[in-house]
């Protein structure tokens, strides 16, 4: 767990870049399978889900990053 931990702190981006692919994928296997939408509109409404999961994604990157930095900040003695 603490390798992947590692792998996503280095790579943050690249990880939301690809979260935010696997849900337009997720989106629109999910919305062909239950919804009779034309394909313009099954990409607009997953690209809308996408969308909505990276800013949740980013939300708590940005958490964890302040909390991680103030970790550090503690743990240093002064």
């Amino acid at each position: 767990m603490e390798s992947v931990q590692t792998w996503i702190s280095e790579h943050k981006l690249t990880s939301i870049g690809t979260l935010w692919a696997a849900a337009i994928g997720a989106s629109m296997t999910y919305s062909r399978a239950r919804t009779p939408l034309k394909p313009s509109l099954r990409l607009i409404h997953a690209r809308m889900h996408a969308q909505a999961l990276t800013l949740a994604v980013l939300s708590g990157a940005a958490a964890y990053h302040y909390y991680e930095k103030r970790a550090v900040e503690n743990a240093t003695p002064k």
